[in-house]
């Protein structure tokens, strides 16, 4: 059965296809920003791409250093399209672009024409991928509205709302270690959360997002894999069989962890566990709170002319302790900045260990507890008086304490 021309609901000509570009050869002529939207896309599907333009952006420049396209700082020649599977029309020059569309037409070519698309012969499609899936939206060369369309689309089947009917072939098998970000759900992945959608099995810490855990569906099993703070703590070992014995059942299960999994989450220990016993892992990394919870507090962890280096240590083990691994006499001579973790019961302990090594009395601290959260606290400090002021303040883990210049920086200047 045939389609009329005159449907309502087929207003745009265009034939929607997908082209297999690997190995062959697309010019594109113009080197600005136009142009390098489009070349990511076109080398990450092995296109052997060509830029013809007289100048290039930084970016495209770097992209021909690195190989992943050629580059001649030239203007367009009539010929430049011979052997030319796919054409992209990316110049600021109306006349040019035009002599290119003409070109390719003679050499029977699709070329994309930028300036404008409905005088080309193929139309770039606002696309983004899935598991497996790339979906493309044409609207009649309308990109502002197939870019809203298409970013709809993407964060529907991110978040696992846009009803996909997916084949059970391609459920993920195994176990996916996810880091789930500092708190705020927002923050984790978005692999993360479409694995976390997919999960048969959720083997969740407290500081994993807890409102992520809302959005599972109730055949998902959750499992309470909490390590609280001097508090009710599952063994390690105890997670590790879970983890075997659900995937060995042939359930999808998903580890989610709080910050990253390699970041003092012990997720390499889990690792080590699923290998062992032949179960397959895949690991998604997450945003470190190391990292971001001072973010969020507008505390950088390095800032030019201040530090060149930031190093992140945790608090479970506390100085002179037989099963500490840090040195602190070296921490204490370091310039730059600490990123403590884990470390508000024993920060009198870790403060003293800094200033007996020579670290200033007046070097300046930032507390942040429950970062990114709507609860979050910041409370400012120094050295010498730190203790003194998180015992004050009732601050309570799970708190990032960041020691160092970048610590007495404020947004102002000020």
């Amino acid at each position: 059965m045939s389609s009329e021309s005159t449907d309502p609901n087929r207003s745009d000509p265009n034939y929607l296809v997908g082209l297999n570009l690997n190995g062959r050869r697309v010019v594109v002529v113009g080197g600005g920003s136009v142009a390098q939207r489009r070349l990511g896309l076109l080398t990450a599907s092995g296109a052997d791409v060509h830029v013809i333009a007289r100048a290039a952006t930084p970016v495209v420049e770097s992209m021909a250093a690195k190989g992943r396209v050629t580059l001649e700082l030239r203007d367009y020649r009539d010929g430049d399209l011979d052997g030319a599977w796919y054409v992209l029309a990316c110049t600021d020059e109306p006349a040019t672009n035009e002599a290119i569309v003409a070109e390719a037409d003679r050499r029977h070519v699709f070329c994309v024409r930028a300036d404008s698309a409905r005088d080309g012969s193929a139309v770039t499609p606002a696309t983004t991928a899935h598991d497996g899936l790339t979906v493309g939206v044409l609207a009649s060369g309308d990109h502002r509205r197939s870019a809203a369309v298409r970013t709809s689309i993407r964060d529907a089947l991110a978040g696992g709302s846009f009803g996909e009917v997916t084949d059970t072939a391609a459920k993920p098998v195994g176990v996916a270690l996810v880091g789930g970000g500092p708190g705020d759900p927002d923050l984790i992945t978005v692999r993360g959360r479409r694995l976390l959608a997919q999960a048969d099995v959720v083997v969740a810490d407290h500081l994993a997002p807890q409102e992520l855990l809302a959005e599972l569906g109730p055949q998902v099993e959750v499992i309470d894999a909490a390590k609280l703070p001097y508090g009710r703590a599952m063994a390690q070992q105890a997670i590790n069989d879970i983890l075997v014995d659900r995937a060995r059942a042939g359930r999808f299960v998903v580890r989610l962890k709080g910050g990253d999994p390699y970041v003092f989450g012990r997720g390499y220990e889990e690792l080590q566990a699923c290998t062992a016993a032949g179960v397959p892992v895949t690991v998604v990394p997450g945003i470190t709170s190391a990292i971001s919870v001072p973010s969020a507090a507008d505390v950088p962890v390095t800032h030019r002319g201040v530090t060149h280096e930031f190093v992140v240590v945790s608090g479970h083990v506390a100085p002179g302790h037989p099963d500490s691994l840090t040195d602190w006499d070296a921490l204490a001579k370091l310039r730059g900045t600490l990123v403590l973790l884990m470390g508000v019961e024993r920060i009198d302990r870790f403060a003293d260990a800094l200033l007996a090594g020579g670290r200033p009395s007046d070097t300046p601290v930032v507390v942040v507890q429950e970062g990114t959260l709507r609860s979050q606290r910041t409370v400012r400090a120094e050295l010498s008086t730190v203790a003194t002021r998180i015992r004050d303040e009732g601050i309570r883990p799970p708190a990032i304490i960041v020691i160092g210049p970048v610590a007495g920086l404020t947004p102002d200047g000020r």
